[in-house]
């Protein structure tokens, strides 16, 4: 069985929980009073590896936003995690947010400090205070992400591809259920970004759900998973 970061079992929590972990029914979003998607209803279970995919517009990062109360919805029923989406209050918001892994094609790491102290800042500001503690999670996950001996370096020394894997470890600090990956290959060149890829599938099969929009079809074929594709303000299941 595999472990976790404290050589616990990392699946623990997801072999009794077999309820869908994104539920959408018959969903609207819109984006500046404009409905971007409408009629929408999915449901993604647990340890799934998904893709989203579709032309520029079409309404997947939009989609992506509404999972952590950054798009609106309109109409319908969605629920992340548990939480009613379109019920939530404000201060229920980062409680979500705190259960989400998210991972920007741009990075977003702060660039006036190094790796450790981005990493850090993450769990300072969800709550964990035993610094020791924090030590070892960092190295934990940078270890896991092969990035251990970039500890201290800073964002700007990094590549590209070194710098979306300390965001994935950023993302995995608090082992999340869901990580949403927008484009996390986006800015990188082919080889970098199937790295990306197979590290988000080995992720993936320590128990976390991953749902992440692509525009390269390659991904697709050499490692498999489910997939939506997004066009007429629709979503439909593309079956492989």
């Amino acid at each position: 069985m595999k472990k976790n970061f404290h050589g616990q079992s990392f699946l623990r929590n997801f072999a009794i929980d077999m309820d869908a972990i994104i539920k959408y029914n018959d969903v609207t979003l819109c984006r500046q009073e404009n409905t971007i998607l409408k009629n929408v209803s999915l449901e993604i279970m647990p340890g799934e590896f998904v893709y989203f995919i579709g032309k520029v517009g079409t309404g997947k990062t939009t989609f992506m936003k509404s999972m952590y109360c950054e798009a609106d919805i309109l109409g319908g029923q969605a629920q992340v995690l548990g939480y009613e989406l379109a019920r939530m209050s404000l201060k229920m918001i980062p409680e979500l947010r705190r259960k989400l892994g998210i991972i920007f094609q741009d990075f977003q790491l702060l660039t006036d400090r190094s790796v450790y102290r981005n990493l850090r800042f993450v769990l300072k500001s969800t709550g964990w205070q035993d610094s020791q503690l924090i030590d070892e999670r960092i190295d934990d996950v940078l270890k896991l992400v092969g990035m251990e001996a970039y500890k201290h370096k800073m964002p700007h020394e990094l590549s590209g591809g070194e710098q979306q894997r300390i965001v994935i470890a950023r993302a995995i600090l608090n082992e999340p259920k869901l990580i949403l990956a927008d484009e996390p290959t986006g800015n990188l060149d082919e080889e970098t970004g199937n790295d990306i890829i197979r590290l988000l599938r080995q992720i993936c099969k320590l128990g976390a759900t991953i749902v992440m929009t692509t525009h390269k079809m390659s991904y697709l074929e050499d490692y498999p998973g489910r997939v939506f594709c997004f066009e007429n303000n629709n979503i439909k299941e593309i079956q492989q």
